[in-house]
């Protein structure tokens, strides 16, 4: 098996940014994954003190479809944060900064007009994961499970809907469910399979047009019988891994 795609999603909801490689620690995401959000303005979210909050209370694309046509860059190095939507107008701040956040929260508001709840903060706290989980996860699905999907639907569902951090190759159709429970070494890190990846409306969405054109969640069900697709595993024991690294399922 090995690694064919691997990507970070450094602000909740937009798009992903493709790395080459990257270390994770023990207990820990992927570095700058979900690190940012924009928070409702109903969201009482407390940077000083974060914890879990509901997805919905945060900018997503389960709510928020036109967010998909947005073009985001993210310098781990600068913190510079560069935003562009469709019409040509962005930003370009520090998200390091209460400076810099205010500035993108106000353009993700402007772009968002109505969709936008109370008054929205740009958030960010170091070390803090703005994760659908409760605590700090990798994502991993399988390239094969998803051709065998795209199959069964008769057209191409776009990666870049399920959101995954690792994409591999080499497992055969679906047998990632059986991992549950079970280590993988990927490159230079040890990471057990926690749980199945159940899929929401999210999926819907395009990510290349912004349109709700497909109901992979309701093709799951009709095809398989469930609706999930992927894995969710924690990391424990930190190290590097890239993409081209093979992947181990370690013995029992």
């Amino acid at each position: 098996m090995r690694i064919e795609y691997l990507y970070r999603f450094p602000i909740k909801g937009l798009m992903p940014e493709a790395l080459e490689r990257t270390e994770v620690e023990t207990g820990k995401c992927i570095p700058w994954d979900r690190a940012f959000a924009l928070a409702w303005g109903d969201n009482d979210f407390d940077p000083a003190n974060p914890d879990y909050r509901r997805p919905r209370l945060f900018m997503c694309g389960k709510l928020n479809a036109s967010i998909a046509l947005l073009r985001a860059s993210f310098d781990d190095r600068s913190g510079e944060i560069a935003l562009l939507a469709p019409d040509g107008t962005g930003v370009t701040a520090n998200g390091r900064y209460p400076e810099g956040r205010e500035q993108i929260g106000a353009f993700l508001t402007a772009y968002l007009g109505e969709e936008a709840r109370g008054t929205p903060r740009f958030v960010h706290t170091p070390g803090h994961s703005f994760s659908d989980q409760r605590r700090q996860l990798v994502s991993l699905i399988s390239l094969d499970s998803l051709r065998d999907f795209e199959t069964k639907a008769g057209a191409r569902r776009h990666r870049r809907r399920f959101r995954a951090n690792i994409w591999f190759s080499g497992a055969g159709p679906w047998a990632e469910f059986d991992w549950i429970g079970r280590e993988i070494q990927a490159g230079g890190a040890r990471l057990r399979i926690t749980a199945r990846i159940g899929r929401c409306v999210a999926t819907e969405v395009n990510p290349e047009t912004a349109q709700r054109d497909a109901d992979p969640v309701g093709e799951l069900q009709r095809f398989y019988g469930h609706t999930d697709l992927g894995v969710y595993a924690e990391v424990i024991e930190g190290g590097r891994f890239a993409v081209g690294d093979g992947i181990e399922l370690l013995p029992e």
